[in-house]
């Protein structure tokens, strides 16, 4: 087997999966202050910027080559409420930046997240009552944000709430409101994972979320159950299916590969992006050839793109590396 491996045109002849700078969509924070941008201390490297500061990195990404972009608001507490009313104004963060995005650049995606938590005092998904959660009453207003953010001009609707029956209606109401060519990604397969936290922190619902989300996202011990979700969000009408935590998951994204056929996408979440971080900031490990492992074996699972907050790190690696070759 040596002699495939002696020379390096010969291990890149034979190189069975590759990494692009066309498999990265970028996760992005949003804060309402004008013209400042706030570092996020659990991700180090990542800040919260605002409007005027994102579209400016929106098209560095763009030069970049970055397909897609997702942005995540940080919502304050005092626009936080019992059922998430701010998701459905048309002139929240998230709809004020998308429209500013797609104003001043045209040619980047734009993938834009549809659930409560980052709108409600409690930090759930969807609307509560005690400890239950209302999947029906929760549908209904999903349906209604997706409406909200395909209006601003959002690409991608991408449900991460995991209510049950939320792609098939709002498939339905993005179809009824002429909204036919937006794309639906379903995060099919979510854990209710401790990868998360960092991300919690971000938009702002780390510390008030009450209790936990295992009666609505996955338990982490399962794979058969994963195959099921997905199976279920196909036939509702989703375009592409998403698995996170993605570094976790590699074997439920290729087992959603082989099964479906789909276009299968990974998020690389803020825990995963924290941990190769904090290593690279001891000098650990070194950042640059770990971010691109890290990649390459989402790849090797069979994924098709990857939400990673390295996207700018990985195309910028990936260009010189073009220039070298």
């Amino acid at each position: 087997m040596r002699r495939s491996r002696q020379f390096p045109w010969l291990r890149r002849l034979l190189q069975e999966v590759s990494l692009s700078v066309n498999d990265l969509i970028w996760p992005v924070f949003i804060i309402e202050e004008h013209l400042t941008d706030q570092e996020i201390p659990a991700m180090p490297g990542v800040r919260r910027f605002s409007i005027d500061q994102l579209v400016h990195a929106a098209r560095e990404a763009a030069a970049l080559g970055i397909p897609c972009i997702a942005p995540f608001p940080f919502t304050a507490s005092s626009h936080r409420t019992e059922r998430g009313e701010e998701s459905l104004n048309p002139n929240n963060l998230i709809c004020c930046a998308i429209r500013a995005i797609k104003e001043s650049v045209p040619n980047i995606g734009i993938m834009s997240d549809v659930a409560l938590d980052i709108y409600t005092s409690h930090g759930h998904d969807g609307v509560v009552d005690g400890k239950r959660i209302l999947n029906d009453q929760t549908v209904e207003i999903l349906c209604q944000q997706a409406i909200n953010q395909a209006s601003a001009g959002a690409d991608l609707i991408a449900p991460s709430d995991m209510m049950d029956g939320r792609i098939g209606a709002i498939r339905c109401e993005l179809d009824r409101n002429g909204f036919q060519d937006v794309l639906i990604v379903s995060y099919a397969v979510k854990y209710a994972s401790a990868f998360y936290s960092p991300f919690r922190n971000a938009v702002g619902s780390n510390d008030c979320l009450k209790g936990n989300k295992r009666t609505y996202q996955m338990n982490s011990a399962n794979s058969d159950e994963a195959l099921h979700e997905a199976s279920l969000d196909l036939a509702e009408g989703a375009d592409i299916i998403m698995v996170k935590p993605g570094m976790p998951c590699l074997d439920i994204c290729w087992r959603l590969k082989d099964a479906f056929g789909m276009p299968t996408f990974a998020y690389q979440t803020s825990g995963e992006y924290a941990m190769i971080q904090a290593a690279a900031c001891e000098s650990w490990i070194d950042l640059d050839p770990v971010v691109m492992e890290s990649l390459l074996a989402f790849k090797r699972a069979g994924c098709d793109a990857i939400l990673t907050y390295f996207a700018p790190i990985a195309a910028q690696i990936l260009r010189e590396q073009t220039r070298q070759d």
